[in-house]
């Protein structure tokens, strides 16, 4: 169970807009979106993104997380005060974590998060706590703008700000170096006296055009190695020169082609990926994390601390999404009349055993504190690898046994919620589409479209490449976990007790006292 939090309740209407320490309301949210960022979708610049149908339903899914830290039913779980002595509080992943306690209250908080979007927002604001809880114990890392790290850790805090980040280079020009590819990656084109002037593009900027920053950072394989490349820093979405250009929208579609009923997830929570351009923009000197230090940028992934928390989010917020999936999945097999069915039941064993692991991992990650630097800890390590591998390998599975277990009834449905508005039609979908155990047409229907959204519309597709793509390429994860298991000390611990093995017996017998030598009953030995 989540610590107690300390943060007083707040007066009805006390609280002045602009307070520090307190996290944005949900119109608060809303209205920071409104600050003329450039967004394309479908060849047109997007006016206003809480009001566009490609957008506006997805921002009001994170509005309700930002209102949730203002419930008081719910700020116990999702709150602490925040680690930078105002007074104020806010989301508990945003504040760096001293004990294993501390960093369990924060999981919690995740979960407490993930559950209101049903485990479907993997971006949600808290998912760049990861990073943004490192600032303060990690500041030294930054060196000379180590003072702006520490001010960003306060900045973020204060109004428990959404950041998205954008650290991975196109994906063209692969046959030449970082360095060759100046129309591309991101680079630094000039320094002036107010800051970094850059140019280029990022790749893939999850929900960014609902976020109020981005975070531009290095993470490849490719190691950068010409310090004009070597820049990291924050950048406002209201920023002249960033552009975002957006994919097409799964919201849209869902809201031109149907209704709630026939597109439940999609309708509203989807995280749109976007193409983060930079053309010529300035970004302050206060903003920047990193320039010009080729060491740091290329170590950011594994020395900023940012990866084993964000598998810590990414875990719990898949164990969240397990139990929404196994309900469905629990509840299709009832409409279906297949539940006491041995291999369904054989099926639904083994998703609710992958649930388990997922929520086991989480909790593992999140005790086994791992001491860092300034007196924190980070998530263990060897349950976020475990993670990092596994769900790659395990969601496809899920979506396999869904398709196994439920079959046609996935398609066996009708188009649109509006057939059952037709008079004419209704006895007929009352008779022929109804369920088992007292499922009625519109029930079966509507339990069938939202299973249907989750696993086979492009919103459920988008899903399952995100959760396979999560960590990067899932042949990469594997790597990182020998490279993680060897810096750790792992890999010896495992040697070593195989040597251990091998060094109680020899080509004579047993090397050790407690064991009896077999030359009393030895075929080898009567023939000498």
């Amino acid at each position: 169970m989540a610590a107690m939090s300390t943060a007083p309740p707040l007066p009805a209407g006390s609280r002045p807009q602009s307070a520090p320490g307190i996290p944005m309301t949900g119109a608060e949210y809303l209205e920071s979106l409104r600050d003329g960022r450039e967004v394309w979708i479908y060849g047109e610049r997007v006016e206003d993104v809480t009001a566009h149908p490609a957008f506006r339903n997805a921002a009001r899914m994170l509005a309700r997380l930002y209102d949730a830290l203002h419930d008081p039913k719910q700020r116990e779980v999702l709150t602490t005060r925040t680690g930078i002595g105002d007074g104020g509080y806010t989301h508990r992943f945003f504040v760096a974590p001293k004990t294993w306690e501390e960093q369990l209250a924060s999981r919690d908080a995740i979960a407490a998060w993930a559950r209101m979007t049903y485990g479907w927002m993997g971006r949600s604001p808290d998912y760049k706590g990861s990073f943004l809880g490192t600032l303060e114990p990690n500041a030294a890392f930054y060196g000379k703008y180590q003072q702006n790290a520490l001010a960003w850790y306060r900045k973020a805090q204060s109004k428990t700000l959404f950041v998205n980040h954008a650290i991975v280079h196109p994906p063209m020009d692969r046959d030449k170096p970082v360095e060759k590819r100046a129309e591309s990656c991101v680079h630094v084109v000039k320094e002036t006296d107010r800051g970094l002037v850059v140019s280029g593009a990022k790749v893939v900027a999850t929900s960014a055009a609902l976020t109020n920053l981005t975070f531009v950072a290095q993470q490849g394989q490719l190691l950068v190695q010409d310090p004009k490349y070597a820049c990291c820093f924050m950048v406002p979405l209201g920023t002249p020169g960033v552009k975002l250009i957006c994919r097409a929208s799964y919201e849209q579609t869902a809201a031109v082609m149907g209704t709630p009923f026939d597109y439940p997830l999609s309708s509203r929570m989807d995280e749109n990926d976007a193409i983060f351009i930079l053309d010529n923009a300035l970004i302050p000197w206060e903003d920047v994390l990193i320039h010009a230090d080729l060491s740091a940028a290329n170590r950011f992934t594994t020395a900023s601390g940012f990866l084993p928390r964000a598998t810590l989010h990414g875990c719990t917020r898949l164990a969240v999404k397990m139990d929404f999936i196994c309900g469905l999945m629990i509840k299709a097999m009832e409409a279906g009349g297949t539940y006491d069915f041995r291999g369904q039941q054989v099926r639904l064993g083994e998703m609710i055993s992958y649930r388990n692991l997922f929520w086991s991992l989480s909790d593992s990650m999140a005790r086994n504190a791992m001491p860092w630097v300034g007196g924190s800890v980070l998530p263990g390590i060897e349950a976020s690898s475990a993670y990092h591998v596994l769900a790659p390998m395990i969601y496809p599975r899920i979506k396999a046994l869904i398709d196994e277990s439920v079959a046609s009834g996935l398609i066996y449905v009708s188009s649109s919620s509006a057939d059952f508005q037709v008079p004419e039609l209704r006895p007929y979908l009352d008779k022929y589409l109804r369920g088992s155990y007292g499922y009625t047409g519109e029930q079966r229907v509507k339990l069938m479209k939202l299973l249907w959204d989750a696993v086979g519309t492009e919103f459920g597709g988008r899903h399952a490449l995100y959760e396979m793509n999560y960590a990067g390429s899932p042949e990469l994860t594997k790597v990182i976990a020998l490279d993680v298991a060897n810096a750790s000390g792992l890999a010896g611990r495992m040697k070593a007790l195989a040597d251990r093995c091998l060094s109680e017996y020899d080509l004579k017998g047993w090397t050790v006292p407690d064991m009896v030598d077999p030359s009393d009953v030895s075929f080898w030995s009567r023939r000498k």
